[in-house]
């Protein structure tokens, strides 16, 4: 169990540190995270700097290493070849010595240092007597040609010397002068012996490579330069291949916006390669295909509408005739029989109900054609609500009650169309409410004002409501109506709101009611707004439903003509 928290608490950790990581960097590298999750040629260009960058990288380094140990390494032996020569010259000089007393044995020591210097390339000697060896009083005293030089000879390269397993040694030394400058250099060590029981003496030879170091820095600049400007090459040369790779996704997404935006002739160009040229060909095709599909469609879609459009006037006048033939029938069904007096009543039903589909086909084709005029001004929808239930009261075996939380101040729409609205859903409560109350809700709020008809009925499932709006379509086929009705009432009640800038939404449950919520934007400017009421009641859960508490809506896009009336 502690192993347990310990992982839990190192995770929490971890979270935490990667969540300040990410608030920290997130105004510097935030920018380049959504341009990475967004372009392709970002991210190949990216990759291809990063690898490149990589192998530049790599191959200045291998580069650099080598003309570094290449020069320190000759360098070396030039040194120790160097010291070595000058090591025999001072032996011999030497040998050749017939020094005794001290002050021989002092001037011989100058005349090797001296030769050492006459011999060598360097200018830096230092000479002392061995250490560990028996006090000889005449000896020569340790001398130095820099005092640089004597400061850098190391403990452990005075002692391989003693040792003397090897004619020389040498070791890589920092040499620091008295403005405390700083060099690269090698210390080469030998030995001597002097005559006359003077003893073993250890010459350093001191090599300053601050040439060698400045020839290495040299070549650093050039390679640095020349890795600056290769990348810059480089990235030169993947933005423009990547410009040319892209050129065809790029011309088959302008394409593409092109025919969303509705340019259906927008045709992809061929890019002069095989394959490419292949994903044009297809795409064009594609394309053509759509447009024809699209233009059979809209012939078939205005045929239509047009039929329907002619077909309803053309029924006017039949069903003129036959309504005064009705109400002649009417007026003298006093001498008729009842069998006689009930096919009159039936005559008359259908009559009214022939009459009000084509009322509604006529409005449903005028929507469909675009040739929709609003006669708006200003209507206290409250005012209206009460007298669309007012009149449909009657009709309703249950209490209708208004409650108005708000709507009062008149709002400029088309009154007639919002009314029909109203009309049809109270009349659909009324339908569908199984004779138990219905409410009808009013509340506005700073951008929109709402409605909502809520019964108590039979409900419906979910899959229905999803058509509720659909036309001619029934939840419940054989289920006897009341007020009668088209099927076209919630279609049209549907684009009355739309055409205002509204929406109709409906929520259903099997048993528990429904709801339907009205919601219109106050003035024209408002291109966005939350309803002031909630789609799903307050008694009921909202399963979650961002809708439930009158979530954000989009004023719908169409394009109609309002004429204002004073």
């Amino acid at each position: 169990m502690s192993a347990r928290r310990g992982r839990s608490r190192i995770l929490t950790a971890l979270r935490r540190l990667r969540l300040h990581w990410l608030r920290a960097t997130q105004p510097v590298l935030g920018p380049y995270r959504s341009r990475w999750r967004r372009s392709l040629m970002f991210r190949t260009m990216t990759i291809t700097g990063l690898i490149t960058g990589f192998m530049v990288l790599v191959a200045g380094l291998f580069i650099l290493s080598s003309v570094g140990g290449d020069l320190y390494s000759s360098r070396k032996d030039q040194a120790l070849q160097d010291s070595a020569r000058a090591t025999l010259a001072a032996q011999r000089q030497i040998d050749a010595s017939d020094a005794v007393d001290r002050g021989g044995l002092s001037n011989l020591a100058v005349t090797v240092r001296r030769t050492v210097q006459d011999s060598s390339s360097s200018q830096m000697v230092y000479l002392r007597r061995q250490p560990g060896q028996p006090a000889f009083a005449e000896a020569p005293p340790p001398s130095t040609t820099d005092m640089k030089l004597r400061e850098a000879v190391s403990a452990d390269l005075a002692s391989a010397v003693a040792r003397g397993d090897a004619p020389q040694h040498w070791q890589a030394v920092t040499l620091t002068d008295d403005t405390g400058k700083s060099s690269p250099g090698i210390v080469v060590a030998s030995s001597l012996t002097f005559p006359a029981g003077a003893g073993t003496y250890d010459l350093f030879i001191g090599y300053d490579l601050s040439d060698t170091q400045s020839t290495l820095n040299f070549v650093q600049r050039t390679l640095l330069i020349t890795a600056a400007a290769m990348m810059a090459f480089i990235g030169i040369l993947v933005w423009v291949m990547s410009r040319f790779a892209f050129r065809p996704i790029r011309a088959a997404a302008d394409t593409s916006r092109k025919i969303t935006a509705g340019e259906s002739d927008a045709r992809m160009p061929r890019m002069n390669d095989e394959h490419f040229d292949v994903l044009s060909d297809g795409f064009n095709d594609m394309a053509d295909t759509l447009q024809a599909r699209i233009t059979e469609l809209d012939t078939l879609s205005e045929m239509q509408q047009r039929f329907v459009s002619d077909v309803s006037h053309e029924l006017r006048t039949p069903l003129t005739t036959i309504r005064l033939a009705s109400e002649v029938l009417q007026g003298s069904a006093g001498d008729l029989g009842p069998v006689n007096q009930r096919a009159v009543e039936v005559l008359n039903g259908q009559v009214e109900r022939f009459e009000s589909l084509l009322t509604d086909l006529l409005e449903i084709s005028r929507y469909d054609a675009g040739r929709v005029t609003l006669e708006t001004e200003p209507t206290n929808l409250v005012a209206l609500a009460n007298e669309v239930v007012g009149s449909l009261q009657p009709l309703s075996a249950g209490v209708i009650e208004v409650r108005a939380m708000g709507g009062y101040v008149p709002v400029e729409v088309d009154a007639r169309r919002i009314r029909r609205i109203v009309s049809n859903l109270v009349g659909n409560a009324i339908e569908h409410g199984e004779g138990k109350p219905i409410v009808v809700a009013l509340d506005s709020n700073a951008s929109a004002v709402a409605l909502t008809v809520r019964d108590w009925g039979i409900g419906m499932a979910a899959a229905d409501v999803e058509h509720v709006f659909d036309r001619f379509w029934r939840a419940d086929p054989s289920r006897k109506r009341t007020l009668g009705g088209t099927g076209l009432g919630l279609a049209i009640a549907q684009e009355d709101a739309a055409v205002h800038g509204g929406t109709i939404e409906a929520w259903s449950r099997i048993g528990v009611g429904t709801v339907f919520r009205l919601t219109l934007p106050r003035t024209d400017g408002v291109t966005s707004y939350m309803s002031p009421l909630p789609l799903i009641p307050e008694d009921v859960d909202a399963g979650g439903d961002p809708k439930a508490t009158g979530g954000w809506l989009r004023r719908p896009g169409r394009r109609i003509r309002k004429e204002g009336r004073r």
